[in-house]
């Protein structure tokens, strides 16, 4: 029997704002000591109350926008309610049936992937695992709990792992460019959550139950879940059993997916809105003026470089992989078009990628005078010329005679032996200097 993969996704994104979602602490957690950026709000103490961080707002906003989606102009939080020793209040302030953003789409080489909704929220605190007086314990780490914390949900559109991981790299490098977030995986700062089931071909319908595979930090990890899950889900239903709606993990030792707990529904959570924090309202002039601070986003830009530079698909994705390489070329392109002949963009591409500069420490000026010193032409004589080639080709008689032969190409060989002795010779002249060695 032939099944079919559908998939949709939950990222969570976290935002490098300087302060707390809903308090001011500082959101920049990674590697500091255990619970030394907490306060009453995020450890959920009586009496402390949440005040929304305006700038993460107008982020998650600017990623709907970017997205294509529809921005509300009334949005709201809400609790949500749940008991895990990462929660300090026993709920988690997100967004429910309001959310801040709606819609959009990202294109992917397999069809279009639809975005359900892109909401905000808190972060949790970190569970670590440890020995401790040679026990096992499992210790809370809050200086996580608070941080603005932003949900993608797509639709169930993605029908395969490779499509998947494409959508994944394209909301990567989309959130990058915006500058919202390190969207570093290793850190955790973006977390990817598979929600997995298979049907019959031709069925049209939802399948009767989801999986869902929590936290994965990586794009290979992610896909491999997938692949493992689907694999899983056809034996079971080869064996006339519907595959339990659970939430799983990926066991990067074990190289496939563990059950954690039996899979929520919306009505588990308890849902209400937020007491301490009024609806947010929003003008189409105050949206308008958050998009006017996106910037030109990859797919754009790779288009534009394209047409603009005359570079093929596979030179202009890697030269718009990031915003900051982008820009370097830009900048290397204006400084190569000051010489008296000005080097296209073409080799500007090729020197940039073959070089690979820390673009950190290397101005864009700095690299193109390198192209400028390894393009030089060194003028040789036609006795300093002559003097090597006569050598070259006495001691490489079979090539001499496959060249004359007919073998024409065979003079390239010829020529990189010559080239190794007079690096920045005239290409042009070494080559007519051969050809009349050759046939004289």
């Amino acid at each position: 029997m032939k099944y079919e993969p559908v998939i949709g996704l939950e990222i969570h994104v976290e935002l490098k704002t300087k302060s707390g979602m809903f308090c001011g602490c500082p959101a920049d957690h990674f590697a500091k000591k255990p619970n030394t950026g907490t306060c009453p709000v995020c450890l959920g103490l009586p009496g402390a109350l949440p005040t929304p961080n305006k700038k993460a707002v107008e982020w998650t906003i600017m990623l709907g926008l970017a997205l294509g989606s529809e921005i509300a102009e009334v949005s709201k939080f809400d609790r949500k309610h749940y008991f895990y020793p990462d929660l300090p209040k026993g709920y988690q302030i997100s967004q429910y049936d309001q959310p801040l953003c709606r819609g959009g789409k990202i294109s992917t080489s397999f069809g279009d992937v639809r975005i359900h909704r892109v909401h905000l929220e808190e972060d949790t605190g970190k569970l670590q695992h440890a020995v401790v007086d040679g026990k096992k314990v499992t210790l809370v780490d809050f200086n996580r709990s608070g941080v603005p914390l932003v949900e993608i949900v797509t639709e169930a559109d993605i029908h395969s792992s490779e499509q998947a991981k494409e959508f994944l790299k394209k909301l990567h490098q989309i959130v990058r460019y915006l500058g919202i977030s390190d969207a570093d995986m290793e850190k955790g700062s973006m977390r990817l959550e598979p929600n997995i089931s298979i049907r019959k071909v031709g069925e049209t319908g939802m399948p009767p139950y989801k999986v869902e595979v929590k936290n994965i930090n990586s794009f290979r990890f992610a896909a491999a879940a997938i692949e493992y899950e689907l694999k899983r889900h056809e034996a079971l239903l080869n064996e006339g059993k519907i595959p339990v709606q659970e939430t799983r993990g990926w066991d990067e030792a074990k190289n496939g997916t563990v059950s954690q707990r039996s899979k929520e529904e919306a009505a588990d959570y308890r849902y209400f809105p937020e007491p301490d924090i009024p609806p947010m309202r929003f003008t189409k002039d105050v949206i308008a003026s958050i998009g006017s601070n996106i910037p030109e986003l990859p797919d754009v830009k790779k288009t534009r470089f394209m047409s603009a530079y005359a570079l093929n698909d596979a030179v202009a994705s890697q030269l718009t992989d990031t915003r900051a390489l982008a820009d370097y070329f830009e900048e290397a392109v204006k400084a190569a078009s000051v010489f008296e002949k000005p080097y296209s963009p073409k080799e500007v591409a090729n020197w940039l990628i073959n070089k690979k500069p820390d673009i950190e420490k290397v101005l864009p000026a700095q690299l193109i005078e390198e192209l400028h010193e390894a393009k030089k032409v060194v003028a040789v004589s036609a006795d300093e010329l002559n003097a090597i080639i006569t050598p070259v080709l006495s001691s490489n008689e079979k090539a001499v005679a496959d060249y004359k032969a007919g073998k024409q190409q065979v003079i390239m060989f010829l020529m990189g032996l010559v080239r190794k002795q007079l690096p920045k010779a005239d290409t042009k002249i070494i080559l007519e200097a051969l050809k009349g060695a050759l046939e004289s």
